[in-house]
């Protein structure tokens, strides 16, 4: 894009004031939990890029602080610090008080933005209790500070500097956030998203929280051709795919401003089953997709129809490639800079610019149709495993034909035998997903008949990461829990399938296993699959891991339950159990007292303890006042902060590559909270 030379107090437009944000957060960065959190530093972080795509800033820092703060550093222009026209005040202090003062809300200060509603740095400014603003900027540094949004310091100038740019410093307000602590993984992950979108543009990261600060730098001469084979790394990619396709197109001249657009695609096909496609607008992820998103899968679909028609590769009684079969195993990057994006929310999840989707398809159906005939060997390759794909497919809907036709009398030959309960309204019964046959039985004895359906499980259920949806949908376990649920499935990509939430039998699906690692294990498994087959349910918040017990302390005739907590040590918690209850939480299990005749004597604690290692180790009674009453129990809902980072883990972790499973092993190691012995 273009350089515009003129940055100044009269490109800042002013629409509303600032103090609804404390009030309602929600509206303006999604939540108060980790990821609204983070949020906070997206927003900032825009900006920067901003001021990258329009050609003046090439480095930003990001730094972590001892104490949670925040700075990040730029080298751009500096926002203006003239005094604004209008409000009478330094421009600075207009950005950063009033609610929508921006300068990208006409285009002539930025061409492109991902900042848009001139709230993104007044918001930080409101979400934290302090805020600290340095600007270089005309030979000088000027500073301010705020405090909740209001202003504290006045702006002054605190030094000399011949570079420009903007230093933004802020500690997120606990009074507002659930948590104050910054996750690496997240910053690291998002951060190197951006650098790849911004080909050269040099991010660092820094983490001064551990005792020698962790330090990443980012910077890709590839862009999104690098960012697809990242996405790509440890995968079996066909040999003739090694090279990434790569596309772009931009609107034609003469167009209205407000239909202008670059489209830049880059797609590499692997040999696994599942779909990674990421689309952003103006480096801004859109996790919902939207018009660019759409673009892109209508003229992929098409293109390699029309090229498979052409050659004969597809006969005439042959029905078309679906584009969940052309999407099998590929991994795409679309990434469109335009103007005047439209939104769907200030959190920016669904691109809603109807022209881009015609924009998208129209540079993608020319690009990928030169690419198909100038290179016919990759093209037959993508043809021939789309088929592939297509009779996995068949199969696999015959496989879900099978379990639909199978009736719920007929799931009693399965492997998990149902024990469904009497109530048919769906919003007032729960589904305990179980692990064995023994808890199972404990489980049924002591559910809520009315309400509480218990499905016991043998075994561990397949990976489904790792095998196609045919396999998948063969299994007895897997059958008997698509049976038993009611909603269908989707396919791997997450959409087509039967998949149905109006359907669903129960509004609580509860994973109920054992508290060790065999435990854990059936419970990611299960996961796993409601997130690759059923991701919806998880999206509506019906999925829930129950919090079984791991100790009992039995003091006479009553029993204290000790539950994790996942941040300590199991031991630790028994032992300030055992000390809030008033006894010695370090007496021996058998300590001696010496008697009269000189003789040792047992000394009987007044407790004992006992470790719940399965759930089939309490009787009935015992379970469902731990884990299934809804009055005591502990429920942990199962959601989706950050949907990028999920499909990664999901990936990365439960997919065929040992490597990463083996890093993630190493580099988390030290946080490990025990150990089945």
């Amino acid at each position: 894009m273009a350089k515009e030379e003129s940055y100044d107090g009269n490109e800042i437009k002013i629409l509303e004031g600032l103090e609804a944000v404390r009030k309602r957060p929600g509206m303006y960065i999604g939540s108060t939990s980790s990821s609204g959190l983070h949020h906070l530093v997206w927003e900032i972080v825009d900006n920067a890029v901003d001021e990258a795509m329009a050609g003046y800033c090439s480095k930003i820092l990001v730094t972590v602080h001892a104490d949670n703060s925040i700075t990040v550093v730029d080298n751009g222009r500096g926002i203006p610090v003239d005094e604004h026209p209008v409000k009478k005040i330094p421009t600075l202090e207009v950005v950063m008080t009033i609610l929508h003062a921006g300068g990208k809300f006409d285009n002539s200060a930025y061409k492109v933005s991902g900042g848009l509603h001139g709230v993104g740095v007044s918001v930080v400014n409101a979400l934290s209790k302090k805020m600290i603003v340095q600007v270089r900027r005309d030979g000088k540094i000027y500073e301010m500070q705020f405090s909740r949004g209001n202003t504290v310091e006045k702006m002054k100038e605190v030094g000399t500097s011949q570079e420009t740019g903007t230093s933004v410093t802020f500690w997120p307000d606990g009074e507002i956030f659930e948590t104050t602590v910054y996750d690496f993984d997240i910053l690291h992950n998002r951060l190197q998203e951006t650098a790849f979108l911004n080909k050269n543009l040099e991010i660092v990261l820094t983490d001064e929280r551990e005792s020698t600060p962790r330090v990443e730098e980012f910077c890709y001469a590839g862009g999104i051709i690098d960012f697809v084979k990242f996405l790509n790394e440890g995968k079996d990619v066909p040999e003739a795919l090694k090279d990434p396709i790569y596309i772009e197109g931009t609107s034609e001249e003469g167009v209205p401003t407000d239909r202008m657009g670059d489209v830049e695609v880059a797609l590499q096909w692997n040999t696994s089953y599942s779909e990674t496609v990421m689309s952003f607008a103006n480096d801004i992820y859109t996790p919902e997709g939207g018009m660019h998103l759409e673009g892109f899968r209508t003229a992929l679909t098409r293109v390699i129809n029309d090229y498979a028609r052409k050659q004969g590769i597809l006969k005439e009684k042959e029905s078309n490639l679906t584009g969940d079969d052309v999407r099998e195993g590929l991994s795409a990057v679309i990434s469109v800079k335009l103007p005047d994006p439209q939104f769907e929310g200030q959190t920016k999840a669904k691109l809603g610019s109807s022209y881009m989707r015609t924009l998208t398809n129209k540079g993608v159906s020319h690009g990928l149709a030169e690419y198909l005939e100038e290179h016919p060997k990759q093209a037959r390759t993508i043809v021939s495993k789309a088929q592939q794909a297509c009779k996995a497919r068949t199969a696999a809907r015959k496989a879900r034909e099978a379990t639909r036709r199978k009736s719920l009398l007929e799931s009693a030959s399965l492997p998990g035998k149902l024990a469904d309960c009497s109530v048919r309204d769906a919003e007032l019964t729960e589904l305990f997903i179980v692990e064995g046959d023994s808890a199972g039985g404990s489980a049924k004895d002591g559910r809520r008949r009315d309400i509480q359906a218990i499905l016991p499980l043998r075994g561990k259920i397949l990976n489904v990461e790792r095998v196609g949806d045919h396999r998948a949908f063969s299994s007895d376990t897997i059958q008997s829990l698509i049976t038993a649920i009611g909603t269908g499935v989707t396919t791997a990509a997450g959409d087509g399938g039967d998949f149905d939430i109006t359907k669903a039998r129960y509004h609580k699906i509860i994973i109920m296993t054992d508290a060790d690692v065999d435990g854990a294990h059936i419970r990611i498994l299960l996961l796993t699959f409601f997130y690759k087959y059923m991701r919806p349910l998880i999206d509506a918040g019906y999925v829930y891991v129950a919090c079984p017990p791991i100790f009992g302390i039995k003091v006479r005739k009553k029993i204290y339950y000790v539950y994790p907590n996942g941040r300590e040590p199991e031991e630790e918690i028994l032992k300030r159990k055992i000390r809030e209850l008033g006894f010695n939480a370090d007496d021996d299990d058998d300590p001696q007292d010496t008697g009269e005749n000189g003789k040792a004597k047992k000394k009987k604690r007044p407790y004992t303890v006992q470790r719940y290692k399965g759930l089939g180790e309490m009787d009935p009674k015992q379970l469902a006042s731990t884990t299934m009453d809804p009055k005591t129990r502990i429920l942990q809902r199962v959601t989706i902060e950050d949907a990028s980072m999920a499909d990664k883990a999901v990936r990365e972790l439960m997919g065929n590559q040992v490597e990463y499973r083996r890093e993630y092993i190493e580099r988390h190691a030290h946080d490990a909270r025990f150990l089945d012995a």
